[in-house]
């Protein structure tokens, strides 16, 4: 295992899973915001995410709100490349774009503003499970003429169906819900 990555690696171990309508929901602080998010944890996610992207030829980074501010804010501060949110409220601009979104618990609308086409971008995002919010958010990016550099996330869960999701995904650790706990794949 990469050394940087030990401090989320040893959080995991403790993520407790909850049952949403049949559906096994690990809560943890950097997919969740509780319990609490540690800034060793937080920083070895950017540092993973550095070690893994090159981030200097990147405009933009983008995050579906609201688990991924965290994870863009930190890196963007590390990186110094600005970020935007893919909000849950529309703000009514002219170029806004509505996604919507589907995610194994539920589905909403999302809206897309201040990308502008030729901006080379990166998602990142906290985990990819079904893959229907990060395929929404992708076909948004590149309906605006962004292009997609790359799609980071923290987590992958390797238990969950995403039928029809085939783009490629940088992620720090793939994990799934094993009788009732969390296990981080190696």
């Amino acid at each position: 295992m990469d050394p940087t990555l030990e401090p989320l690696a040893r959080s995991l171990r403790s993520a407790p899973v909850v049952d949403r309508d049949g559906y096994d929901y690990f809560v943890h602080g950097v997919t969740d915001g509780v319990p609490i998010v540690e800034p060793e944890v937080l920083e070895a996610v950017v540092a993973g995410f550095r070690k893994r992207v090159d981030f200097a030829d990147v405009d933009v980074l983008v995050a579906p709100e609201a688990m991924g501010i965290h994870h863009a804010t930190a890196l963007s501060t590390a990186t110094g490349t600005p970020f935007v949110v893919v909000r849950k409220r529309s703000y009514g601009f002219p170029s806004e774009v509505a996604i919507h979104q589907e995610t194994g618990y539920g589905e909403s609308e999302l809206f897309l503003n201040g990308i502008e086409d030729g901006d080379r971008v990166v998602l990142v995002d906290d985990v990819l499970s079904t893959g229907h919010t990060i395929e929404a958010v992708c076909e948004a990016l590149e309906g605006v003429g962004a292009e997609l550099v790359d799609v980071v996330v923290v987590l992958r869960r390797v238990d969950r169906d995403r039928e029809g999701f085939d783009r490629s995904v940088t992620a720090l650790f793939d994990v799934r819900v094993e009788d009732g706990a969390l296990e981080v794949v190696e």
